[in-house]
């Protein structure tokens, strides 16, 4: 089993620690094209246009003055640097060693910045969106489209992805052949169900740190429902499989109010 989460926007930057160290990542042939992203990241932050370019308004211009220095400010473990509402619901921060380790094995944080990440790798906080166009590499989507299959498709053969990606980070990479379960998240209030945002974040963090919990690994999409379905009394009122002919099968998560 293989799940992808995105980023958090919000992210504790580390008081001590060392600086990244592109070799101790997980996926190291992703070092060069990493280091690319953080140097032309560290030339746009120091740009009088900077906060415009990256996206973010004036109240992130101390975050964008913290790019400039992104290889020498202190890195920790990202399940703790990332600290959105996804990381909290699954209480990545306090994860102990095994959960770490099953993290290590299981997870893959999809980064605008380093492509891929394990929760283990440790990382500096930065500010960076997927969605960012950067002088001479373009857009990082597109970008980090041309290098993830090498390390992501082997890492996904023979199991199942279970997707927790918002649609900007999804479209970085995408499984070829892999079995794939894409994760919805719906509410449910008096017999109508409505998209939600907050709880959908949540809710995949809720779901994460379950399959974490699992000692039995699920293998395919019935397996990943299956699994889901121990959270229905007490996390969802109610729980869907959909397979799609053409593309992954959408796991629909039901919520109560």
């Amino acid at each position: 089993m293989l799940i992808l989460l995105p980023p958090s926007e919000g992210k504790s930057a580390p008081a001590k620690g060392s600086p990244v160290s592109l070799s101790s990542l997980s996926h190291p042939g992703l070092s060069d094209a990493r280091r690319r992203v953080g140097d032309a990241l560290v030339r746009m932050s120091a740009t009088r246009g900077a906060t415009t370019a990256l996206g973010v308004g004036p109240s992130l211009e101390g975050e964008v003055l913290r790019n400039t220095t992104l290889w020498s400010n202190p890195s920790a473990a990202a399940a703790t640097v990332y600290t959105g509402v996804l990381y909290d619901a699954a209480q990545a921060a306090s994860w102990d060693a095994r959960m770490l380790a099953r993290s290590h094995d299981r997870v893959r944080i999809m980064s605008a910045l380093w492509g891929a990440l394990s929760p283990m790798d440790k990382i500096p906080a930065y500010r960076l969106s997927m969605a960012t166009t950067m002088p001479r590499l373009g857009t990082l989507t597109s970008y980090w489209r041309r290098h993830l299959g090498a390390v992501l498709d082997p890492l996904a053969a023979e199991s199942v992805v279970v997707d927790c990606r918002s649609s900007t980070y999804a479209a970085a990479w995408r499984p070829s052949d892999a079995p794939w379960v894409m994760v919805k998240v719906l509410r449910d209030r008096d017999g109508t169900r409505s998209v939600v945002s907050h709880m959908a974040k949540h809710t995949r963090g809720l779901l994460t740190a379950h399959l974490l919990t699992l000692e039995s690994v699920p293998s395919t999409p019935a397996d990943v429902a299956d699994a889901a379905a121990a959270m229905v009394g007490t996390h969802l009122v109610d729980l869907t499989l959909v397979a799609r002919p053409n593309g992954p099968h959408e796991l629909t998560l039901i919520i109560g109010d």
